[in-house]
């Protein structure tokens, strides 16, 4: 008799086997879409010398790095600010007052549904903003706007138990916040917190749209100015690989962050000394030594 789950069985020999071919056919597949992507590359001349000639010039290497320093310029403004917003807006829906609670509610609904990119060009063509501050402003009010959801719902999700407990021992509502329901919500609000700093890492790509010298710019500007029959595609697979890259190395960091918050000694089971011989104490009511 074969184990199971509440879920489901555990797949016979015969389901094994049509698993094995469907993973066969599914890798030969892609395989051979990877290989027509690549006949198509090289039958239109993509890996020839003279598109990808530009990149040895020292002058369009400082363009892309002078790019990527300001792609993540905008996105540690945009992020840190973002996270400042989320909280702010989070503790306005969190609220016990009435008038604080719907403005919050009003605010982040508003951003929430706004495009990005209607924010950015507003800042920057109706307020006449710089690239950079408008950008920034923009990628906040989003991104601070669906923050501050995620960390509502992640207060939320603490068992309400943990709240009524804290308040029963005296605390007031802020140390019941910053004490016992923030520091239980981290961990469930972690990935979606880092989802939404990729997207707006990835947004950060919108900056070139008002002339701001970020990365995707300097690859557009490579592309569109120089005289090397338009390196349009060496120029994205230059570039495509450096986004996801960064994106990846976020998700790595928040996985390291979950690791060292399981290996926090506060969350960890406290060692118990073994137990030593000693003396028994006699028992019944008259042994002596008893009061």
């Amino acid at each position: 008799m074969t184990d199971s789950t509440a879920l489901y069985d555990i797949p016979g020999p015969r389901t094994r086997r049509r698993h094995r071919i469907y993973g066969v056919i599914s890798t030969v597949a892609i395989l051979a879409l990877i290989g027509w992507v690549l006949y198509l590359l090289f039958d239109t001349g993509q890996f020839t010398a003279e598109k990808w000639s530009p990149f040895e010039y020292k002058g369009i290497q400082e363009l892309l790095l002078r790019g990527l320093g300001n792609t993540l310029k905008a996105f540690a403004y945009a992020a840190v600010l973002s996270l400042v917003l989320g909280g702010i807006l989070a503790c306005g829906r969190l609220s016990d007052h009435r008038p604080v609670r719907w403005v919050a509610t009003l605010v982040v609904e508003f951003f929430r549904a706004m495009p990005v990119l209607v924010m950015i060009f507003f800042i920057f063509v109706a307020l006449k903003v710089q690239p950079l501050p408008a950008l920034v402003a923009g990628l906040t009010l989003y991104n601070g706007s669906v923050l501050a959801e995620v960390f509502r719902a992640g207060v939320n999700s603490v068992d309400r138990g943990q709240r009524e407990a804290a308040y029963a021992l005296g605390m007031r509502k802020t140390q019941v916040m910053t004490h016992v329901l923030a520091p239980q919500a981290v961990r469930a609000m972690l990935p979606a917190i880092i989802s939404q700093l990729v997207v707006a890492l990835k947004d950060t790509s919108l900056g070139y749209l008002i002339t701001y010298e970020e990365f995707l710019h300097a690859g557009k500007l490579i592309a569109s100015n120089l005289d090397y029959d338009l390196p349009f595609i060496p120029v994205v697979m230059v570039i495509s690989p450096i986004y996801i890259g960064m994106c990846m190395l976020l998700s790595w960091f928040a996985n390291w962050i979950a690791r060292r918050q399981r290996r926090n000694p506060k969350t960890e089971a406290a060692e118990i000394a073994p137990a030593e011989p000693g003396t028994l104490l006699p028992k019944g009511p008259n042994a002596p030594g008893r009061t």
